[in-house]
């Protein structure tokens, strides 16, 4: 991966392209991003740069994250994440990243935290299909068979009821369809993991279909 930047998603809508077809698309508020810190495999282990979004008051942040921001003279930032770069020696602290990391017709792994849907049945979480309806049937919205009766217990990967949503989801190969750079949006095609105003990222894909 050779670039990348947060934003928050702000919700989704359509545009026209040139021949008159509809293309919804997920409006993403990208940036401004600002490097703080550059990692390499001399040091690190792995090259990669670390950067930070959104600002806020400084009483919420923690002290080690205060020095860290004063360290390289950024202001106080709420998120902070890392890209993995080919060339670290392309960046520079306090380097500022605007949505024009990306142009039109780029193709972006997005990264977000799936909608929570609290505790969820087998039928909701796992698309599982119901017994018959019938009179007498008693089977409708049960599991199923828990596996074999000789072991006493139940083994894992079972489709079971529990906690669904909230989860680090990637949508890969989503298509740039406007860049904003004056007011940092990016149009992508189709729809992203995440509520509204949630953290996304935006990352070069890496394994891009071929046109």
């Amino acid at each position: 991966m050779s670039k990348g930047i947060l934003g928050r998603k702000v919700g989704m809508t359509q545009v026209f392209a040139e021949d008159g077809r509809i293309i919804p698309v997920t409006v993403v508020q990208a940036g401004p991003c600002f490097v703080l810190q550059k990692k390499t495999k001399a040091s690190d282990g792995y090259n990669a740069i670390q950067v930070g979004f959104e600002e806020m008051r400084d009483n919420l942040a923690n002290k080690p994250m205060l020095g860290h921001f004063k360290k390289v003279g950024a202001k106080t930032l709420r998120f902070v994440r890392e890209f993995k770069v080919a060339d670290v020696d392309s960046y520079e602290i306090g380097q500022e990243i605007k949505a024009d990391i990306f142009a039109k017709g780029d193709k972006v792994d997005v990264v977000g935290i799936s909608k929570g849907k609290g505790f969820a049945g087998m039928l909701k979480r796992h698309g599982g299909r119901r017994g018959p309806m019938s009179h007498g049937s008693r089977y409708h919205h049960r599991t199923g068979s828990m596996g074999a009766k000789g072991p006493a217990r139940v083994f894992k990967g079972r489709k079971l009821p529990g906690r669904m949503g909230g989860e680090r989801v990637t949508i890969q190969n989503l298509e740039v369809v406007q860049v904003d750079a004056d007011k940092n949006v990016i149009l992508v095609k189709g729809c992203v993991p995440g509520a509204k105003k949630s953290l996304l990222i935006l990352k070069e894909a890496i394994k891009s279909k071929a046109k």
